[in-house]
């Protein structure tokens, strides 16, 4: 079984491409240093997008032009299968952050930068949301353990 890692923490002073950065730190608000362009985005219970690398790479095999961050999340994780993950799930980072998943990402006009299709293609793949339970700093490489219940 592979373990699920953080490949790329991404932000931007707000809109997308979010650019890699190698640490962090995350707290109840989201990524330091990471805005947003639209206020429906400020939210706790959205503080963090998390998108699998696995998706990523589907969606690039398809023809999209897609690198981490391109489509906006913070977060890119390989081996976790974040859109299969139920609401409620609590990950947990071997550096001490915690979240907790609270809803399905949905695809966005945004995405038409990148291509008009991407939206339909990337429905069920665009990643999840979460709201920080724990605040920490953050590092690339830090692995991810998955709990389905909650550490409340």
């Amino acid at each position: 079984m592979s373990i699920a890692r953080v490949i790329s923490i991404n932000i931007s002073e707000g809109g997308v491409p979010k650019l890699p950065v190698e640490s962090v730190y995350v707290s109840e608000a989201g990524l330091e240093g990471d805005g947003h362009n639209h206020e429906k985005h400020y939210r706790l219970s959205q503080a963090v997008c998390i998108q699998d690398m696995e998706c990523l790479e589907e969606l690039k095999s398809m023809g999209y032009s897609l690198e981490p961050g391109t489509a906006g999340e913070n977060l890119t994780v390989r081996g976790l299968n974040v859109n299969a993950l139920p609401i409620g799930s609590i990950l947990k980072f071997s550096g001490g952050l915690v979240l907790e998943v609270t809803r399905v990402r949905p695809t966005c006009y945004v995405m038409d930068q990148i291509h008009p299709k991407l939206k339909v293609d990337a429905e069920n793949r665009h990643g999840m949301y979460a709201k920080v339970l724990k605040f920490s700093n953050l590092v690339v490489g830090e692995s991810i353990e998955l709990s389905l219940s909650s550490v409340r």
